[in-house]
């Protein structure tokens, strides 16, 4: 399998079912729902207003002038990792996070740093960071500036200076694989933050800080613990507790982590939380027996003052498929049979567009937006999915099933415009296959580790690597129904403009590949901007998708743009850097392959100047000679290196020339001496090289070197062949890695 595959393998699925509908509350009016949806001349949170419609009303840069957008200003960030924040700016300063929680405050006209924010972090934390770096923004309220930290701890800094207020630990056992990635959302007199981690051994909650002085005001767990533990610890707890198995693996965690997609309800006065996946994947580990596995892959409104429960929809039920409900959410309200109801819009993993009512958490509408084979349908009158168990249950066998574990949608950010009652977003339309990598009665918890339980491979690659499958698991694809799909089309990306209600797409335009992912800024004006992988950015016309402006950056953009006004000058900002799930494989077509991941933040302004571009890369040279192979190595040790290298490296070192981390098949003769003292000693931790110590022993170290030194050598001799044709080195990486 090749290291692509291997690690697809080690990352997953997720799960969806109605809740009973409770009594109307009565709504809460508060200001700021009252306020028109968009946002105006401040961008006060990363979803742009209270209802985080990625909307604005700003209408200076319009579809008359926005040709003659052109640079105002650049920041350098520093770094060269991930970039999926949208900055916050507010009275003219903006203020935006970066990858491991790192803050920055600038002059929103200039560009002038203020100050900055590195968190203190050990950075071991790598190994429970499923998909890199990410942080995904800041919340600004009562003069700080709030910021989760990959480790999980949560800073209220100072606004105008930058120093610690107060801070947090938000992590409730660190036995555990739990990191922080999404925005923490201010709900009046409180911030809540959730933690990632389900693909490791985590046990899902979210947290209510006050942001006077970040005491703790509440948590609530997303599913239960061990009944034999003792009681759970709020009455929701067991209810869920019914919906799982007497022989849940309690002691694997169980997943529901909430990493993302955490919203304030001003209406209602509700704080919404959208869960992750069930841990491990397949529920016949998890849950053997079945059941709907509560709070998993669900939206569960909270009530700000308590923490108690007032509704829960779960959006896919049964969770075998990594189908998460963590995805951005939009809030508004809408004419649904003749009333207008609030609502929330939201396009999760699992490949449906929902339509869920704010005040009771009945679905509304729930349409398919690409080939789903996990469900068949939803029925509105019975709340409840048509499940399709025989065509993806893979614990039996493998199956093929869409959409795939990355999601018809994901963390990159939709836009909401409600004048044109129309939603923006990047839809990805592929599917994964799904099987059991062993025996399901003979799984143990890794501590702090990956705990899928289920091995993946993408569609966009499944035709070719069916072919190097073993023959039984490869006539078991083949005779799959969905196959077909998979020849028909492996995959289609594309960023579409959709009704709400029904689904439909009113337009659309194709990416660059699947793994091209980028949030969108949707504006009055009739503008919808977005960058890609390429470096592009992107305004589109918002009634038919046709490109009135675009200029080239040189670097890859993945996080959605923002807009602002100071002055009276309207303002385009976004941040560029490549990473995320699978961010160590770099596709040919993202710019930061040619040119390396410069992590900038971009501002536009109309008559503005050129983007510097950055400069390519310079050629990759051939691998240096490895030394001798160790006297003792066999085939059985090297092949058990392999096998080691797959499980545990792969996730970061995908061995790809233009990866961000090193090509571990290019090591030099001073890294190849000291690689017992790197990968077990913590050598590097200081560089974000975790130690392994506690999961390899040096036989396994010296397994994986001396398998890596039996690829070094056929490496050069490619290298030096290519050379000597005057081709570029790296057109031989997928080849090679395809036979690993």
């Amino acid at each position: 399998m090749s290291r692509l595959l291997a690690f697809a393998a080690a990352i997953g699925l997720s799960a969806c079912t109605a809740a009973a509908v409770p009594e109307p509350q009565t709504a809460t009016p508060l200001a700021a729902q009252d306020a028109p949806l968009g946002a105006g001349e401040d961008w006060d949170n990363p979803g742009g207003d209270w209802a985080e419609s990625r909307f604005s009303r700003l209408e200076t840069i319009n579809r008359a002038n926005v040709s003659r957008l052109g640079l105002a200003w650049e920041y350098d960030l520093g770094t060269a990792r991930v970039q999926e924040a949208t900055p916050v700016v507010i009275d003219g300063v903006m203020y935006t996070s970066g990858n491991l929680g790192r803050v920055y405050a600038l002059n929103a006209a200039t560009g002038e740093e203020l100050w900055t924010f590195t968190p203190e972090l050990d950075m071991q934390v790598n190994r429970s960071a499923c998909c890199d770096q990410a942080n995904r923004g800041v919340a600004v309220s009562d003069g700080k500036v709030m910021v989760g930290a990959l480790d999980g701890m949560l800073y209220a800094l100072n606004a105008e200076t930058g120093a610690i207020e107060w801070s947090v630990d938000t992590v409730v056992d660190h036995t555990r694989g739990y990191t922080s990635t999404g925005a923490p959302e201010v709900a009046g007199d409180i911030v809540v933050i959730g933690n990632g981690g389900s693909e490791y051994d985590a046990r899902g909650y979210v947290t209510a800080y006050r942001i006077a002085d970040g005491r703790q005001a509440w948590r609530f767990y997303t599913v239960p613990r061990d009944p034999a533990t003792g009681p759970q610890e709020h009455p929701e707890l067991d209810a869920a507790l019914e919906t799982w198995s007497e022989e849940t693996r309690w002691d694997i965690g169980g997943g529901g982590t909430a990493w993302d997609a955490i919203t304030y309800d001003p209406q209602f006065d509700q704080v919404i939380v959208g869960t992750g996946n069930g841990g491990p994947y397949p529920q016949a580990i998890r849950s053997p027996g079945g059941g709907d596995n509560l709070y998993l892959n669900s939206l569960v409104a909270l009530d700000r003052e308590t923490g108690r429960m007032n509704w829960h929809f779960q959006e896919t039920p049964q969770d075998n498929w990594d189908l998460t409900a963590t995805q951005p959410m939009t809030l508004t309200t809408m004419e649904i049979g003749g009333e207008q109801r609030p609502v929330i819009l939201h396009t999760p993993k699992n490949g449906f567009f929902f339509v869920v009512d704010r005040e009771t958490g009945f679905a509304h509408a729930a349409n398919p937006i690409v080939r789903t084979n996990w469900a068949s349908g939803f029925d509105v009158a019975s709340q409840s999915f048509t499940m399709t168990m025989e065509d993806s249950d893979y614990s039996q066998g493998p199956k093929i099933v869409y959409p795939a574990s990355p999601g018809a949608r994901n963390w990159y950010p939709a836009a909401f415009d409600p004048t044109r009652n129309t939603y923006f977003a990047q839809v990805l339309d592929m599917g994964n296959l799904l099987f059991l990598p062993g025996p399901i009665d003979n799984v143990e918890r890794q501590e702090k580790f990956l705990n899928a339980g289920a091995a993946i491979i993408f569609t966009s690659d499944l035709e070719a690597a069916a072919e190097t499958l073993p023959p039984p698991l490869r006539a078991a694809v083949q005779a799959e129904d969905s196959w077909q799909w998979v020849l028909d089309q492996p995959y289609s990306s594309q960023l579409r403009a959709m009704d709400p209600l029904t689904g439909e797409t009113k337009w659309a335009v194709d990416g660059l590949g699947w793994q091209d992912r980028f949030g969108v800024l949707a504006t009055q004006s009739g503008l919808v901007f977005h960058g890609n992988s390429a470096g592009t950015v992107t305004a589109r016309d918002a009634d038919t998708g046709e490109v009135l402006w675009s200029i080239e950056t040189g670097s890859t953009i993945m996080a959605a743009p923002m807009t602002y006004m100071v002055d009276g000058v309207q303002y385009v900002a976004v941040q560029t850097g490549w990473g995320g799930g699978g961010w160590g494989f770099v596709p040919r077509y993202a710019a930061a392959y040619d040119k390396g991941n410069a992590n900038r933040i971009l501002v536009f302004r109309l008559d503005g100047g050129q983007v510097a571009i950055p400069e390519d890369l310079p050629p990759l040279q051939p691998a240096p000679e490895p030394p001798a192979q160790y006297a003792d190595a066999t085939p059985e040790m090297i092949a058990a290196g392999s096998a080691l290298f797959t499980a545990n490296c792969s996730i970061c070192h995908s061995n790809q020339p233009r990866a961000p981390l090193p090509d571990l098949r290019r090591m030099n003769r001073g890294v190849h001496a000291g690689f017992q003292q790197i990968v077990r000693g913590g050598l590097f931790v200081s560089r974000g090289m975790p130690h392994f110590a506690d999961r390899l022993s040096e036989e396994d170290v010296k397994a994986i070197h001396a398998w890596l030194i039996s690829v070094q050598g056929p490496l050069r001799e490619r290298d030096l062949q290519l050379q000597a044709e005057g081709l570029p080195l790296d057109t031989q990486s997928l080849t090679i890695l395809s036979n690993y």
